[in-house]
């Protein structure tokens, strides 16, 4: 290799986190991902208790779909996070980095849109889910032998999650018109 060589990158400029919450949140997120081999852990052991030593488990299925379900939920303000979410790409790969611009501000108006409205949703469900009708404190539990209130927690990161996204989207929102302005 010469000094004219490019240096590939391992990851395109466009998918490096734009801020220090994109920064915290790639960061928690690939500490979060180590979970996914403890779904995998758990969930063998629970294999091979079922039916190496027929004693199946009454606590792996419910923990392996509550760690799965907040891991799922976290991968959207991640996806967000590194420029990885869902676009339509025939679209934007066919016009002007100006063009894109303005589909960008549209995307991260609309993103702030959705977000508050599902954050909205989730904190009613997060009520719900964590108050009694009086007004008490009672989480939500999933009714199974085990009983735990998994379903309030995920609930909660539900609604955690959507009130990132939200402050996401309004920081992508002011990047996007600030670079509007100085093109």
């Amino acid at each position: 290799m010469n000094k004219d060589t490019p240096i590939p990158h391992s990851e395109d400029a466009a998918e490096q986190p734009r801020n220090l919450l994109d920064k915290a949140i790639v960061r928690i997120g690939n500490a979060l991902s180590l979970l996914f081999l403890f779904t995998v852990a758990i969930s063998f052991y629970e294999v091979v208790m079922r039916y190496v030593f027929n004693s199946p488990t009454i606590w792996v299925h419910e923990s392996a779909s509550f760690i799965g379900g907040c891991l799922f939920v976290f991968g959207g303000i991640y996806a967000l996070a590194t420029n990885k979410h869902v676009r339509v790409v025939l679209i934007y790969d066919a016009v002007s980095e100006r063009t894109r611009q303005y589909l960008n501000v549209f995307h991260h108006i609309m993103g702030l849109i959705f977000s508050g409205l599902l954050a909205y949703a989730a904190y009613q469900m997060t009520l719900s889910a964590v108050l009694t009708p009086f007004g008490d404190i009672h989480f939500e539990t999933s009714g199974s032998a085990w009983n735990p209130a998994f379903p309030a927690y995920v609930k909660i990161t539900i609604f955690v999650t959507m009130c990132v996204m939200f402050v996401q989207f309004a920081l992508h929102l002011i990047q996007e018109v600030l670079n509007l302005r100085k093109s």
